[in-house]
């Protein structure tokens, strides 16, 4: 089966925000300040809602069988609807299965939401056994089921006191963890019209996933030792031959924590 290691960074839809409260004659900045404030007073935290995120990058680790690669769907300049549509667009092409960090509780709603808003069809994602019997007790909707995994959520039992953030996790494992970066630093960046830094910092962040995956599968049982290496030396491979200088930075902090113990 392919695997499709994903991950989204997303920011506060101001547009919405103007619609939804009295602040069309704020900034941008303003209106997010403005949401923030608001969900704040409203549920003790500044998270906002899933459908209150706009997604501005979707970074990809796609293992098939001839291959691994890492990419940030789009362009730079692509807008959200584009993003979304060529994510579903490789759900319908691969049927892979779907792995992710807290993706059941964060990226998945807010895909659907915005898949939503603009009008777009995923009927491979949507199957739950009626065109396609497989799908009847594996499908990428329900939470127990293993066409997506949401690693976090599994790791932890599925139980929301032991859950841990990919940072600590991947730095457990000797894998590079955030490197300096963070999703609280996305708007800022967004602001500044950095998106190819969002972009850089979502495919690290979709590699840590892919690595904590990969031991999570020996756990399993589901590869040995030997194959772990091999897939983890494919990887070592693939980033040594990359050009971009955020990968060959991934790779030299990963070296500098490698522990050395797959076991």
């Amino acid at each position: 089966m392919n695997t499709m290691v994903f991950d989204i960074e997303t920011v506060p839809d101001v547009e919405l925000g103007r619609r939804l409260y009295p602040l069309a004659e704020l900034d941008d900045q303003d209106v997010a300040k403005a949401m923030l404030f608001r969900r704040l007073q409203e549920s003790g935290t500044e998270f906002l809602q899933h459908y209150q995120h706009r997604i501005v990058a979707i970074s990809i680790v796609l293992r098939t069988s001839q291959q691994v690669r890492v990419w940030s769907l789009g362009d730079p300049d692509s807008d959200e609807r584009e993003l979304i549509k060529r994510f579903f667009e490789g759900v319908e092409k691969y049927t892979p299965e779907l792995v992710s960090w807290n993706g059941g509780g964060f990226d998945l709603p807010v895909l659907h939401y915005r898949a939503l808003l603009h009008g777009i069809q995923a009927p491979r994602y949507w199957e739950l056994g009626d065109e396609d019997r497989s799908f009847r007790y594996n499908n990428y909707l329900s939470r127990f089921h293993w066409r997506h995994i949401d690693v976090m959520d599994a790791l932890s039992g599925f139980q929301p006191r032991a859950r841990a953030g990919l940072d600590v996790i991947a730095v457990m494992l000797g894998f590079p963890g955030k490197m300096g970066f963070s999703g609280a630093k996305v708007w800022d960046y967004f602001l500044d019209g950095q998106i190819d830094q969002i972009r850089d910092y979502c495919e690290t962040d979709v590699l840590n996933t892919y690595l904590v995956f990969l031991r999570f599968q020996h756990m399993r049982g589901l590869i040995d030792t030997t194959e772990l290496d091999a897939e983890l030396d494919r990887l070592r491979d693939l980033l040594a031959a990359a050009q971009e200088q955020h990968l060959q930075a991934f790779l030299a902090a990963w070296s500098a924590g490698d522990t050395g113990s797959t076991a």
